[in-house]
């Protein structure tokens, strides 16, 4: 009888080790060399969009000039020294770029900001400024306030992101939100995108080095990121949970018995030698 309990026990613990799921199979960029070098080709920004709201601060060495390009929405988030307090605030209104790109500057009027980088659109207003005469020596700095993106699915903390920048990679995304759960399918991570008018949906596989020239592995203004659960989740998720949560007290019930009698075997089985 012991030979048979032995063997019964052996097969569920192959049976419990093949339901778990391999370390490769969660490892992210398992194909990659380590201490390895890789160029990456993706753009981070495709250059300011519609619906985009920027920050821009005019500095000079006459303060006083400068006043007037400041303070209808920058003024209330500069400090007397003309550093940057906290520009997400809600109190910082921002330039919003209307939906043929343009803003509207004071002084300078309507700009026709769409595609531009940030640095292109503060060379573009300091030459303006200089070759119209309003200032001699102007610095211009211009930043997104409203870099937010979705993240769903099967990861720890789902939410929206508000990131400080234009910069943001799906990595780091993920680690924002705690990363993908156990469940969560790193062969197929979903990123939806709105791009010149078009809704436009793509995959990275997180396990493989391909995820680096991607374009999706920088994260745009209003991308969202989508994270499948696996097939066994799907499943589970399917059944009733009272059922689950009968079954499982069941086989927590069943195990704590199975070791009861392994035990008592075991004890009888010395005790007769």
């Amino acid at each position: 009888m012991f030979k048979k309990f032995k063997s019964i026990l052996m097969i569920a613990g192959i049976v419990v080790a093949a339901s778990c799921t391999p370390t490769r199979e969660i490892a992210y960029v398992k194909d990659a060399a380590r201490d390895s070098a890789m160029v990456v080709s993706g753009e981070f920004s495709k250059g300011i969009q519609a619906n985009d709201i920027l920050y821009i601060y005019v500095e000079s060495q006459t303060p006083l000039a400068t006043i007037a390009f400041n303070e209808e929405t920058n003024k209330s988030a500069v400090s007397s020294s003309g550093t940057v307090i906290n520009p997400g605030t809600s109190s910082v209104q921002g330039y919003l770029v209307n939906q043929d790109g343009d803003i509207i500057f004071p002084v300078l009027g309507k700009l026709r900001v769409l595609g531009l980088t940030h640095s292109e659109l503060a060379h573009m207003i300091e030459q303006r400024l200089v070759s119209e005469g309003h200032l001699i020596d102007p610095v211009v700095t211009v930043k997104l306030m409203n870099f937010r993106v979705c993240v769903l699915g099967d990861v720890s903390r789902p939410g929206q992101l508000v990131v400080q920048g234009e910069r943001l990679t799906i990595f780091e995304a993920l680690s924002m939100v705690g990363d993908l759960q156990i469940t969560g399918q790193r062969e197929n991570v979903t990123v939806i995108r709105e791009e010149n008018g078009q809704r436009i949906i793509g995959t990275l596989d997180l396990t493989s080095k391909d995820v680096f020239n991607s374009p999706y592995y920088y994260l745009h203004q209003n991308d969202v990121v989508y994270v499948e659960p696996n097939t066994k989740k799907r499943r589970n998720a399917d059944r009733d949970p009272i059922v689950m949560t009968y079954i499982s007290s069941g086989l927590s019930v069943l195990s704590v018995l199975s070791s009861m009698f392994y035990y008592w075997v075991m004890a009888k089985y010395y005790n007769n030698r």
